[in-house]
């Protein structure tokens, strides 16, 4: 590591939030943009340990302690190759995720965690600030195609990584938007939804279409899409919920988050 006493040297800190009286006026994220030279001290906290428990404790396997040196080193466009070689969509990641490779972090036994989350989002939010972030058109195509069932964040990386694999690759979305849950299941102050928009383009740009308002095994059968396809990737996500059955789970006025969130996201959007 560039500063392998950093640990010794700087705290953990993080964004502060928005004041009230702003965050009540919008739906925007909640946190402030948080200095470049802060979160190189963050990013020297990496230990860069012998054994880094943050690689398995990510369910991606993210090069956490790489791309920790490259920030700390203002190497930010290496940052974020290193970074987009594990995770096709780090800003969605790195604002939604509970951050498990956090409590792996060796460092996080006797001192507060890296910040690795937020270090995440600000190399991705810089690369795309300064451009370096664009379509990835594949050099030869397959002449096979794929559909992929279902337009969340497991559908969406998939369906990238195939179309730059060289594959004709066509999303069914049941909504009337693209998206899955990133759209109408999480709100615009954790995510908002421009970070969703960019990168659906992203994709557009790159060969991947998408049909919203399909709802496989309704308007399109199982065996349409066989005969239509070399092959069909299901990404249906997980939106049917599990009821609690308390005391005071008839009352009016509870709902599940699965009925109330898509509510709530479409009248935001209008």
């Amino acid at each position: 590591m560039a500063d392998p006493r950093g640990f010794l040297t700087h705290t953990r800190e993080l964004p502060t939030r928005r004041p009230v009286p702003v965050r009540l006026r919008d739906w925007r994220e909640v946190y402030e943009n948080f200095p470049a030279d802060k979160l190189r001290q963050q990013a020297s906290r990496c230990m860069d340990c012998g054994i880094p428990f943050c690689n398995s404790g990510c369910p991606l396997g993210n090069l956490i302690p790489d791309w920790n040196d490259l920030v700390y080193r203002k190497h930010w466009r290496r940052a974020i190759e290193r970074l987009h070689a594990t995770n096709n969509f780090p800003e969605f990641t790195g604002r939604l995720c509970p951050a498990p490779c956090e409590a792996a972090c060796v460092l996080g036994i006797h001192e507060p965690p890296v910040t690795i989350k937020q270090i995440e989002v600000e190399i991705v939010d810089r690369a795309w600030a300064e451009g370096w972030i664009v379509p990835q058109p594949p050099a030869v195509r397959t002449n096979r195609s794929v559909a992929v069932v279902g337009s969340g964040p497991a559908g969406l990386a998939a369906a990238q990584q195939l179309t730059r694999a060289g594959y004709e690759v066509v999303v069914f979305e049941r909504a009337d938007r693209i998206g899955g849950l990133l759209r109408y299941g999480i709100p615009e102050f954790k995510m908002e939804k421009r970070h969703l928009d960019r990168r659906l383009a992203q994709m557009e740009a790159e060969g991947t279409e998408f049909r919203a308002g399909v709802d496989v095994g309704s308007d399109v059968t199982a065996e349409e899409l066989q005969d239509s396809f070399d092959a069909v990737v299901l990404a249906c996500g997980a939106t049917a919920w599990r009821d609690l059955p308390i005391p005071g789970r008839e009352l009016r006025g509870v709902y599940q988050a699965m009925e109330y969130l898509p509510l709530a996201n479409r009248v935001q959007e209008g």
